[in-house]
């Protein structure tokens, strides 16, 4: 008898997740994602109208399902800065007297935080774009770059020297290196020798320094960089070889000359902000414990009129999964013992700032948040992952156990906690689950990150692990 109430019991429970999490389905998930990702969002941009038309999307559907804010207004504001690229825009390679024009998008992109400018200037190579003379490694050493364009790669050597790791790897901090030595502009490039180098992308994240408003920044793709090379005498495959095989500059300047002209609107403290309700808990006990489910709704925005990105799974996936868990909590009537809390982040793309002015700005101690699960790009891969299971191992057996209930798409590795959104909540010692899919990235900040590439069934049994892993750690 004792075993039959039992296997009653189980199958109750299996029931109750299948039928709770109906609603989560890819019909309704992709409703959200197709609105979230459309040229009408100009993606997403925090500080841009397309980001602000999607927070108002947010408030309405919070709103319309009664879903309270957990401070006086849904909206946390907070300052960041905000950079526009406008056009017209154009970029050209002059070689031989002759003018090559490149398209947008697949040959190049502006960073975002680029300055404005219209110029024509000779092309110089300085490896890395790094100037440590500290460390004994210097691109600009015996190199005149005044008055020049510079070519860089994009990311520091994956060596160091003696040791001591490189800095000024960021953006902005090499376009201030190439500043200071003369330069009016800087090409990052990948670094081809990569088994899979990086096409231009869409990317927010800058670095420290003060922005330049007249020094463009611009990623070229590996055919411009050839392009530019063709009759230099040198290739970019060769340069990068010598120079990571000798651990030495190997800067030179090109026989090319680059046309540019981009226009930007810059301004230093944009007001943006993150969303953020709540279902209060309902047990006297338990009521002023919290799990916080958040993903990131921002993405890296759209340049000159002529491309945008969508953002479908970095992170309108995420941010969809999110709204769909919140109605399915007020649909199934869900009456909570601990409160939990939807944050929708700003800025995660610009250096995880909506995140962070959230954990640092709880409106209730951290030691009452008992968990914080994030969602950043469930909608496209061929699996399901979550992190911080080594770190967390009774979190990470919860959704083990929440997955084998139902969709069994959970692979058997994790991670550490922490990671994208939840490492502010992470590095204050709340403990975190961080959900993703594996091989997600291959749209990554590209024009081609639209819903018609998400892996529908994926992304909805993702979201509904989210919600099951949710509603057992806010009443277990």
């Amino acid at each position: 008898m004792a075993r039959r109430l039992i296997n009653i019991t189980i199958l109750f429970i299996f029931v109750f997740l299948s039928s709770a999490s109906a609603q989560i389905n890819e019909k309704n998930l992709m409703k959200t994602i197709n609105y979230l990702a459309s040229k009408e969002l100009r993606g997403r941009l925090p500080g841009d109208i397309g980001y602000a038309k999607a927070t108002k999307f947010i408030v309405n559907n919070l709103e319309l399902n009664k879903i309270k804010p957990l401070f006086k207004s849904y909206f946390q504001n907070f300052k960041v800065e905000y950079n526009a690229v406008l056009g017209p825009e154009h970029f050209a390679v002059i070689k031989n007297g002759k003018k090559a024009y490149f398209k947008l998008g697949p040959d190049y992109v502006y960073r975002a935080f680029t300055g404005a400018g219209k110029m024509t200037a000779p092309v110089v190579f300085c490896g890395y774009g790094l100037s440590q003379p500290e460390l004994g490694y210097d691109d600009y050493a015996g190199i005149d770059v005044k008055g020049k364009i510079v070519m860089a790669f994009k990311y520091n050597p994956k060596w160091n020297l003696n040791n001591k790791a490189f800095t000024n790897g960021n953006p902005r901090e090499k376009a201030i290196v190439a500043f200071k030595h003369g330069a009016i502009g800087i090409l990052f490039v990948s670094q081809p020798n990569d088994a899979d180098p990086q096409k231009p992308i869409g990317s927010t994240i800058h670095g420290e320094g003060e922005q330049m408003t007249n020094f463009p920044e611009i990623h070229v793709g590996l055919n411009v960089a050839d392009f530019i090379f063709d009759g230099s005498g040198y290739t970019l495959k060769q340069l990068q070889t010598k120079i990571d095989d000798e651990k030495r500059p190997s800067s030179v300047p090109m026989t090319t000359k680059a046309d540019l002209e981009v226009h930007t609107k810059y301004v230093k403290e944009q007001t943006v902000s993150n969303i953020v309700a709540v279902i209060r808990g309902i047990d006297p006990l338990l009521k002023d414990e919290y799990v916080i489910i958040g993903a990131h709704l921002d993405h890296v925005g759209s340049q000159a009129d002529k491309v945008y990105f969508p953002g479908a799974n970095d992170n309108g996936s995420g941010s969809a999964a999110l709204l769909q868990i919140a109605r399915e909590c007020v649909r199934n009537n869900i009456k909570p013992k601990r409160t939990i809390v939807f944050a929708f982040f700003a800025c995660e793309e610009q250096g995880l700032y909506g995140s962070g002015f959230l954990a640092k700005n709880l409106p209730f101690p951290k030691e009452k948040v008992k968990a914080m699960i994030n969602m950043d790009c469930i909608g496209f891969g061929d699996s399901l992952q979550v992190g911080g299971g080594n770190s967390f191992p009774e979190l990470w057996n919860i959704a083990k156990e929440m997955d084998s209930k139902n969709d069994k798409l959970l692979v058997s590795s994790t991670g550490n906690g922490g990671g994208a959104d939840a490492e502010a909540f992470f590095q204050i010692g709340i403990p975190t689950l961080y959900f993703v899919t594996t091989n997600s990235y291959k749209h990554l900040h590209l024009p081609t990150d639209k819903p018609e590439t998400l892996n529908q069934p994926l992304f909805a049994a993702a979201a509904r692990l989210a919600y099951n892993t949710l509603i057992e750690l806010s009443n277990r």
